[in-house]
């Protein structure tokens, strides 16, 4: 006998004897990202689902609808209204996608992007030697097998996402100073504090 086994979505629908719709072929994907970038499903708008579903005394999907529609009347239409709104502005936006505009998003993502993405050491070291009114350098091959990415004047630092913080047991151990970064949708964000303290 088997030890691990697969349900496919389909068999889940049926085994819990959910009719199954066909959305036509990329409708998901395209529904999917309108909903991410409206937000419109988000647990402000419909409710905290995974709690929402403890809370569920029934067992039946008519029964869900019935006590989950009870509870949040409008969500449902609130929802489907953002997600409309913003399929308007694909819609708008489609018109003016042609080739030279993917030409420059395929540039920007291969070329621009990934260079930054290697990249970005050099720019928070530039960033923050501006800031401290310091003169900068990136590390060479030698320094960087230390755990050094580079100067801020005579000062080495090592440049770690911030999750590096939280990680335990790491068999690296650093004795220089730490500047943190995190990655957000529009830029880095960096945590100096290391190099201020007195």
């Amino acid at each position: 006998m088997k030890t691990k086994i697969k349900i496919s979505n389909k068999e889940i629908r049926e085994l819990l004897q959910i009719d199954s719709f066909e959305f036509p072929k990329y409708s998901t994907q395209i529904l999917n990202l309108a909903n991410q970038n409206a937000q419109a499903t988000r647990p402000k708008a419909v409710g905290q689902m995974s709690e929402l579903i403890q809370e569920f005394p029934k067992k039946s999907i008519k029964e869900w609808e019935k006590w989950y529609l009870e509870k949040y009347p409008n969500a449902l239409r609130i929802a489907t209204d953002k997600i409309m709104d913003m399929i308007e502005n694909f819609k708008e936006v489609l018109d003016q996608i042609d080739k030279k505009l993917i030409e420059k998003w395929v540039y920007d993502l291969v070329i621009v992007k990934t260079f930054i993405g290697l990249r970005f050491q050099e720019a928070i070291l530039k960033r923050v030697s501006k800031l401290l009114n310091k003169k900068y350098r990136l590390a060479s091959i030698e320094e960087e097998a230390k755990g050094i990415d580079g100067f801020i004047g005579d000062t080495p630092i090592s440049i770690k996402s911030k999750t590096y913080k939280i990680k335990k047991n790491l068999s690296e151990k650093i004795d220089i100073k730490i500047v943190y970064y995190e990655k957000e949708k529009d830029g880095i964000s960096i945590d100096i504090s290391a190099l201020i303290k007195a």
